[in-house]
């Protein structure tokens, strides 16, 4: 089933849609951008967001894939949807990712229903997202739920101005231990960064139905980063 999409972005390139979940009662409100994982904007992705807006956010969740194909929807839970969510890993290039990142945040902030606030929250390629988010935008704070690749582009931590929030998956097996060691070694003494391991979990572990799900280290997650978002955006 392809994903509704209730809000267009415009880029140089062309236009792409987002699924918005919007708070009850008159707002404005602070807003939420919900950074996919490799199987699109799909049923998880929306349910992040519908539950960001059950907290008050206006909560948007962009089709990050829409230059390779638009709504792309997959899920975890067959072998075809893994392959395909895989290619996509393989042909989305991260830099024009970013880019439609930003463009999401300006059409976010000029939504009559957002107050300008605005944070950030990904998970796998959007947990490195979110990192780059944290350093590319201005954004006005973000989380990443095991991130991968983050190691490769440390650097990019001087650039950081902007309260971030990394969780680590302890056993995940796309981002090793001398991964996670450099992640640490490199941000973990950073004044705006704030990071949260969970031993043995693998990658994943946050996503509902998922093959490394778990209950009570994504709950914990969970909690740690709603916390962490509304003091950034609701104080």
């Amino acid at each position: 089933m392809t994903a509704p999409m209730s809000m267009s972005i415009s880029t140089t390139a062309g236009s792409f849609g987002a699924y918005v979940a919007t708070p009850a009662g008159a707002g404005p409100f602070p807003a939420i951008l919900v950074i996919q994982e490799i199987y699109g904007v799909n049923a998880v992705m929306r349910g992040v967001a519908d539950h960001m807006a059950s907290l008050g956010y206006l909560a948007v969740c962009p089709d990050l894939f829409w230059r390779i194909e638009p709504a792309i929807d997959l899920t975890d839970q067959t072998d075809a949807g893994n392959t395909r969510a895989f290619e996509l890993f393989g042909l989305f290039d991260v830099e024009t990712g970013v880019e439609d990142i930003a463009a999401t945040l300006e059409t976010i902030r000029a939504d009559p229903r957002c107050n300008g606030k605005v944070g950030a929250i990904g998970y796998c390629l959007g947990g490195l997202l979110a990192f780059l988010t944290a350093t590319r935008t201005d954004v006005d704070a973000s989380v990443g739920y095991y991130g991968v690749s983050i190691d490769s582009r440390l650097a990019e931590a001087a650039k950081l101005e902007t309260p971030l929030m990394l969780h680590i998956a302890g056993a995940d097996g796309f981002v090793d231990q001398a991964a996670q060691a450099a992640i640490t070694a490199g941000l973990g003494a950073h004044p705006k960064v704030t990071l949260h391991t969970y031993p043995g979990r693998g990658h994943a572990f946050a996503r509902v139905g998922g093959a490394h799900y778990d209950a009570a280290d994504a709950a914990l997650a969970n909690q740690r980063t709603e916390s962490f978002l509304a003091k950034a955006l609701k104080a």
